[in-house]
C-alpha cells in the first residue's frame, strides 16, 4: 500500500473479464537438483530399478522413448557393457539463454529414460570455456569497450564483468546455468575444455589430425563452397528465436583454412598476447616442431607440440574428435548445425574417416521462442537464461515445455501473460493424470517433467492457480499476513492454513508480477467512493449494486462470489441464478462488470472479479460501492 493509502493491482490482460466474460466458469478452481565433483553428481545406476520407465505409458509421439530406444541398442552395438554415453557442449561465452537449453534438455531426457530403465548412463557436459571471446556482448553489466582488448583470448583468460564474484569470464557466465541446472534436477559430468586442452589430455589426437592435416583439409574442401542458407534479420525481443550458435561450439568459427604455409587444424594461443590472432608457419611431424607468429603483438616462437598445450583444434575438428574420445552415442545440434558444411555434417566424415570413430545420432533441433520479457533487464544481455525462467515458473513446468515436444518441433516460452495459460494447461493436466484419463503421451511427458529418475522434483503442495495468486501478490506487494488472509478466503471451507502450501508457486508469481508485468498494466484500487458515478446510476444499476452487495456474506468465497458476479444479471433479467446465458446475457454481465470496475479501480477492465473482490475485503468493497 503506499503512502496515500491506494491499493495497487494488477489489471492485466490475462486477468480481464470485461471484453469476454467466461460462461459462469472464472477459471479459477484448484487442482488436486550441483556443479562439483562427479561423485556428487552421479547417480548409483542399481537405485534406477524401482522408478517405473516412462516407455511402459509411451505411444508414437512419445518421442523419448523412440530415442532411448535407438541409443541402448546403437551402445549396446558399439560398447556393449560400457554406461550409455549422451553429450551437450556450452559456450559461456555470455548469458546461455532458454534456446541453448534445449541442448541440454533433449539429451537430459534421453538419458534419464534410460536411467529409469537401469542402465548406466553419463550425460556429459563440455563446458566449451576454451574458446576464443569474440566479441563485447551488448547490455552486460558491468563490462565497457575496455573488454574488446581481449578478443581473440581464451574465455578462461577474459576478466570477469565487473564485481563478478567469479575469476574468469567463463565461470561468470557458467555459475547461472549450473545453478539451474541444478534445480532442474540435471544430472550430468561437467568436463572443462581449458582444463582438457591444458592438461595435455587431447595430445594424440592432436598430434594425429596434425599428421592428417592434407585429408582433413580435402575433406572440408568438399564444403567450402556450400553456403549456408542466409540468416533472416533480426525480429523483435517479443518474437526472436532463440538459437544455439552463440551458446553451443561456436558454429561460425573458421575450419582452420591455411595460407601459404598450407592447412593446419591447431590454432595456438600466442605466448605473449595469450590471443588465437596466429598463423602457423611450419610443422615437422617427426620432431612435432611447430612455428608460429602473432599477426597481433608480432610475438613468434617454435614449440613442440608433443609438449605444448596452449591451442586447440579448430572447431569443426575438435568436435568429432570428442565424439571418437569419449564415445558418445547421442548429441543433438540446432539447425545451425545442419546445413551444408556445417560442423555437425562435415563432422561425421571427419569422426570417421579421421578418427576411426561413429558420429553420434544427432537429431536437429528447432528455436525456442520468447514471448514477452516486458521487464527484462539488460543487464542479462537481452535475452532470457533459464535462471530468469526459474523465477517466473516451477522448474517442472520449465521442464515440460521441452518433454512435450519434439526436438524439431519449435516452442515458445511466455514471459507475458501466456504463463497462465501455460500453468492453466500444467494443471488441468495435473488433474487428468490424478483421476487416470490423461492420454498416454501426455502422461510420459508429465512423468518427465514432474520427476527424474532420481525422484520427484520439489513442487508446490497446494496448487492454486497461478493468475489468481500472481493478482493477489500485487495487491499485498508481498504483505505475508494479508496474503495468508485473502488465500484463506478463498475456500472457507478448506482454508489455506500457511504460505508454504502455495510456494514456491506463490513465489513465482510474485517474481512475475515484479519483473513482468508493465507499469501500465496495473491498476490502483480507489481509496474513496466515485460520488459522481454513484449519483448518475439509474434504478437498474442501483439494484444492481444492492444485490450484490446483499450476497457478499452468503458468498464470501471464491466459489460463492463467481456465482453472485455472474448471478446478478441474470437475476435483474428475471432468470434463475443458475440459468444459461444467452447472447443478450453476455451483454448485461459486461455492462455490470464495467460498472464494478469503475467503482473499484476507475477502469472499465481489472483482474477476475472474484479475486478482485476478496482481494479488495468486504468492508471496503460495500464503502466503494455506496453502501
Amino acid at each position: 500500500m503506499s503512502s496515500s493509502g491506494l491499493i495497487r493491482l494488477s489489471s492485466v490482460p490475462w486477468e480481464r473479464n470485461v471484453i469476454s466474460p467466461p460462461v459462469d466458469n472464472p477459471g479459477e478452481s484448484s487442482f488436486v537438483w550441483e556443479n562439483g565433483s562427479r561423485r556428487a553428481l552421479r547417480q548409483n545406476p542399481t537405485r534406477k530399478k524401482d522408478v517405473p520407465t516412462v516407455a511402459q505409458s509411451s505411444t508414437e509421439t512419445d518421442w523419448v522413448s523412440r530415442f532411448a530406444d535407438e541409443v541402448i541398442a546403437e551402445s549396446e552395438r558399439r560398447a556393449p557393457g560400457k554406461p550409455v554415453v549422451v553429450a551437450s557442449g556450452l559456450s559461456p561465452s555470455g548469458p546461455i539463454h532458454l534456446g541453448n537449453l534445449r541442448e541440454v534438455m533433449t539429451p537430459h531426457l534421453v538419458a534419464d529414460e534410460i536411467r529409469r530403465r537401469g542402465h548406466e548412463v553419463r550425460h556429459l557436459i563440455s563446458w566449451d570455456d576454451y574458446d576464443r571471446y569474440r566479441k563485447v556482448p551488448n547490455g552486460i553489466e558491468g563490462i565497457d569497450e575496455s573488454w574488446a582488448e581481449h578478443i581473440g583470448k581464451p574465455l578462461t583468460s577474459v576478466p570477469a564483468p565487473a564485481g563478478s564474484p567469479h575469476p574468469n569470464w567463463a565461470e561468470h557466465f557458467k555459475a547461472a546455468m549450473v545453478e539451474s541446472l541444478a534445480e532442474l534436477g540435471v544430472e550430468y559430468d561437467p568436463i572443462s575444455q581449458t582444463e582438457q586442452y591444458t592438461a595435455g589430455t587431447y595430445r594424440e589426437q592432436i598430434l594425429h589430425a596434425m599428421k592428417h592435416r592434407g585429408a582433413i583439409d580435402a575433406i572440408l574442401d568438399q564444403y567450402r563452397t556450400k553456403k549456408a542458407p542466409k540468416k533472416q534479420s533480426q525480429k523483435p525481443l517479443d518474437e526472436a528465436e532463440l538459437e544455439a550458435e552463440e551458446g553451443s561450439g561456436a558454429a561460425s568459427e573458421d575450419d582452420g583454412s591455411g595460407g601459404s604455409s598450407g592447412y593446419f587444424p591447431y590454432k595456438p594461443y600466442c605466448g605473449q598476447c595469450e590471443k588465437d590472432l596466429t598463423t602457423v608457419t611450419s610443422y615437422d611431424d617427426e620432431t612435432t616442431e611447430l612455428a608460429y607468429t602473432c599477426t597481433n603483438c608480432g610475438f613468434a616462437e617454435t614449440v613442440k607440440l608433443s609438449e605444448f598445450n596452449r591451442g586447440k583444434l579448430v572447431w569443426k575438428v575438435d568436435w568429432p574428435m570428442r565424439w571418437a574420445y569419449e564415445g558418445v552415442i547421442f548429441e543433438p545440434s540446432g539447425v545451425d548445425h545442419s546445413s551444408p558444411g556445417s560442423s555437425f555434417v562435415v563432422g561425421g566424415q571427419i569422426v570417421r574417416e579421421i578418427f576411426d570413430g561413429v558420429q553420434p545420432i544427432g537429431p536437429m533441433y528447432a528455436f525456442v521462442g520468447i514471448s514477452g520479457m516486458a521487464k527484462m533487464s539488460s543487464s542479462r544481455g537481452g535475452v532470457p537464461t533459464a535462471a530468469d525462467a526459474l523465477k517466473i515458473m516451477e522448474a517442472p513446468l520449465l521442464r515440460w515445455l521441452y518433454a512435450r515436444r519434439k526436438p524439431n518441433q519449435s516452442f515458445k516460452i511466455a514471459f507475458d501473460q501466456e504463463i497462465q495459460r501455460l500453468y492453466d494447461e500444467w494443471d488441468k493436466l495435473e488433474a487428468k493424470v490424478a483421476d487416470g484419463s490423461v492420454l498416454p503421451a501426455d502422461a510420459a511427458a508429465h512423468s518427465r517433467a514432474a520427476r527424474t529418475a532420481a525422484g520427484e522434483l520439489p513442487r508446490t503442495p497446494r496448487p492454486l492457480p497461478y493468475r489468481t495468486l500472481a493478482s493477489v501478490m500485487d495487491i499485498t506487494a508481498g504483505h505475508d499476513e494479508q496474503t495468508l488472509r485473502i488465500l484463506t478466503e478463498l475456500d472457507p471451507e478448506n482454508p489455506v492454513a500457511s504460505l508454504d502450501e502455495v510456494r514456491p508457486r506463490l513465489d513465482r508469481a510474485e517474481n512475475w508480477i515484479t519483473s513482468q508485468v508493465p507499469a501500465d498494466q496495473r491498476t490502483i484500487v480507489r481509496d474513496t467512493p466515485d460520488t459522481e458515478l454513484l449519483g448518475s446510476l439509474d434504478a437498474e444499476g442501483r439494484e444492481s449494486l444492492r444485490l450484490l452487495l446483499e450476497g457478499l456474506d452468503t458468498h464470501w468465497s471464491l466459489d460463492g462470489l463467481t456465482t453472485l458476479v455472474y448471478g446478478v444479471p441474470k437475476v435483474m433479467a428475471g432468470l434463475d441464478p443458475e440459468a444459461k446465458p444467452t447472447p443478450e446475457l453476455k451483454l448485461a454481465q459486461r455492462a455490470f462488470f464495467a460498472l464494478l470496475y469503475k467503482l473499484l479501480v476507475s477502469r472499465e477492465t481489472g483482474p477476475r472479479l472474484p479475486t478482485l473482490l476478496l482481494a479488495v475485503g468486504a468492508d471496503r468493497v460495500r464503502k466503494l460501492l455506496g453502501a
